[in-house]
């Protein structure tokens, strides 16, 4: 049983009364009444637990972005539901008005909904529902929690999508100077022309011959899509807030960014997310697939507190492609993780692939250098120096090992990932 607000204003009148009226018994009648008029209430009010809930829910949801979740409420008694409802998502899920009263006459239903603005990528849970049915007196109420449980997926919010119509322009730039190519043996159609003497009569094209009425040929070219594997670390140093996001989230946006590109570019995509073992992979997909299948699998990422094994790295990379790819790592520059784990294993990487190494940089860095008006400022200028130089000679050695770096603040990090992608692509390097 839990008493309602009247129930407390009715006690502290009957108080008052007992100031100004102390006659001896005058408390245990008052309070006698109190008590029977709350027995009365809950008596009268309707079960809770005959209440029939249902739940309506969307699958998903883009992070920011609003949503709505319904109730379904059905009261099979014959007297009216007088009752306050409280749907119990977890605070991560933004409800904004999770509480709701509702009446119901008997043999009805209602729907009240929540209003989600979820402020957290991943599954957000609501594992019950709470239903307090207060009786007519408005005094006392009967209260259960009814286990529904609800999920929502909220997905990464995918802001870098601005940049994709400017980087589409550029790839098909790219494609119109490319069109004067070398024909000859390979195994990508370029097109039809007449026969001529010499020709390899296995390339004649009998259908459209049949159509022109004169023997045409195919023409070939060699393959330009090659394989795109995009390896995210959900490491520990992925869990580092960058601004107003995880390190991780960042990844995700230039991941998304780049995947989407090279898939209109007619290349092949494959994701790893990876720390110890693999925790996400998405394969090659058909085209106008691969962004539901990345946004779903990168939803419930978190960063796992533990360091990366990148000695396992070309056996993840070898997995998903056998053949001469473009690896795009996105992960930390910190000397310590890098020098130790990633260094050692990227020489032979190297060997077989195309190797970009992106990396989020802290904007904070460079404004935190250039205070120096206090002591404690110049201290705090010193050690962001310090490690904007162990950056600098990180950078320095992955290029001597061949590596593309991509170090950029977190709002530059996807856009510059792709700049590097379309000119590896112009010089011929993929």
């Amino acid at each position: 049983m839990a008493l309602t607000g009247r129930f407390v204003l009715l006690a502290l009148l009957a108080g008052v009364v007992v100031l100004f009226a102390p006659a001896p018994g005058t408390l245990l009648v008052l309070a006698g009444v109190l008590v029977v008029l709350a027995v009365l209430d809950v008596g009268l009010a309707v079960s809770p637990r005959r209440v029939t809930v249902t739940r309506e829910l969307p699958e998903s949801v883009r992070l920011t972005e609003q949503v709505v979740s319904g109730l379904v409420l059905a009261n099979p008694a014959r007297r009216t539901l007088r009752a306050r409802v409280r749907d119990g998502w977890q605070p991560s899920a933004g409800a904004v008005n999770p509480r709701h009263r509702v009446v119901i006459p008997g043999g009805q239903a209602r729907r009240v909904r929540t209003t989600l603005v979820p402020v957290r990528r991943g599954d957000r849970l609501s594992p019950h529902v709470t239903i307090r049915s207060v009786g007519p007196l408005g005094l006392a109420a009967r209260q259960v929690t009814v286990p529904l449980p609800g999920r929502l997926r909220v997905l990464p919010p995918f802001h870098a999508r601005r940049h994709l119509p400017s980087k589409l322009r550029r790839l098909r730039e790219l494609d119109g100077r490319a069109a004067v190519q070398i024909r000859g043996a390979g195994t990508e159609f370029d097109s039809l022309r007449d026969y001529v003497r010499g020709d390899d009569v296995r390339s004649i094209d009998w259908r459209a011959t049949a159509r022109r009425q004169a023997v045409v040929v195919r023409t070939w070219r060699p393959e330009r899509d090659r394989r795109v594997v995009i390896v995210l670390d959900t490491s520990r140093t992925a869990a580092a807030r960058i601004g107003d996001e995880p390190r991780l989230d960042t990844g995700m946006e230039a991941a998304l960014l780049l995947a989407v590109l090279a898939d209109r570019g007619g290349d092949r995509v494959d994701f790893l997310a990876v720390d110890r073992r693999v925790r996400a992979r998405v394969g090659s997909a058909d085209r106008g697939e691969l962004l539901p299948s990345l946004v779903q699998a990168m939803a419930p990422l978190e960063a796992e507190l533990i360091e990366a094994d990148f000695s396992r790295l070309p056996a993840h990379v070898a997995t998903v492609s056998a053949h001469r790819s473009l690896v795009v790592l996105l992960t930390s520059l910190d000397s310590g993780a890098a020098e130790e784990g990633l260094l050692p294993v990227l020489p032979a990487l190297c060997a077989k692939h195309v190797v970009i190494v992106a990396a989020v940089r802290d904007p904070a860095l460079d404004q935190t250098a250039a205070e120096r008006g206090t002591v404690s400022e110049v201290y705090r200028a010193a050690a962001a120096e310090r490690t904007r130089l162990e950056r600098a000679a990180m950078t320095a050695q992955l290029r001597l090992l061949g590596v593309e770096v991509v170090d950029e603040t977190p709002a530059l990090l996807p856009p510059r990932l792709a700049d590097a992608y379309i000119r590896l692509k112009a010089a011929g390097r993929l």
